[in-house]
């Protein structure tokens, strides 16, 4: 497996490019900006892109979908619960104060339990609402790998505040979905350094039992 972590945008979001060495064929997670620099990294590896996944629809994380999507023609997968945080996208970057970006087409809604990603490297989506609807992870099995958007973090969690945030839905998705997998499963979070599911069992705060909100 090909794995590329880089983070792009002013918020410095995590895109993922993973990909298999045999075929070249390849899925882009999180093209929130620098569209330019993510296609010179296919092309450098000489890779097609089959699919683009967003972990939720913040615009730092899917603010780049509808330009890798016109350049490569692969499609969109979002889950619908997020649907209405892209009627946002100029509210969210105005948040922020950068430009405002397309808005994407989603070709499919990225439902919990479902397999996407590449035939050799299959994907299942696990849906985590809390910081988002429908914030998702991805996990690949096979792989030992974690993708966990903006719901878990190396020390702490996805941010509520915003709209459609609850703080108690992602300590449940927290708990229920991701506090079950092995220890040893790598996670790449939506921003900043990786780490395991079984670190954050141990030091992160707001996995103890004793957390309330």
């Amino acid at each position: 497996m090909i794995l590329e972590t880089f983070p792009v945008g002013p918020l410095q979001c995590n895109c993922s490019i993973v990909a298999d060495e045999t075929t070249r064929e390849a899925i882009v997670i999180d093209p929130g900006d620098e569209i330019i620099y993510i296609l010179q990294r296919l092309a450098a590896q000489q890779l097609t892109l089959k699919q683009i996944i967003v972990t939720h629809a913040h615009i730092d994380h899917v603010g780049g979908a509808a330009k890798l999507k016109r350049a490569t023609g692969a499609p969109v997968f979002l889950n619908q619960n997020d649907l209405s945080l892209l009627d946002m996208l100029d509210q969210q970057a105005n948040w922020i104060g950068i430009d405002s970006v397309d808005k994407v087409a989603v070709d499919a809604s990225a439902d919990d339990l479902a397999t996407i990603g590449l035939s050799s490297i299959p994907a299942l989506i696990l849906h985590t609402p809390g910081h988002t609807p429908g914030s998702i992870c991805l996990l690949l099995p096979a792989e030992q790998l974690l993708f966990s958007g903006d719901t878990l973090f190396a020390g702490t969690i996805g941010r509520t505040d915003l709209p459609g945030g609850d703080s108690r839905t992602i300590i449940q998705s927290l708990r229920e979905r991701l506090l079950p997998l092995p220890d040893a499963i790598r996670v790449i979070p939506g921003h900043g350094p990786s780490t395991t599911i079984g670190a954050e069992r141990e030091t992160n705060p707001f996995l103890k039992p004793n957390v309330r909100f």
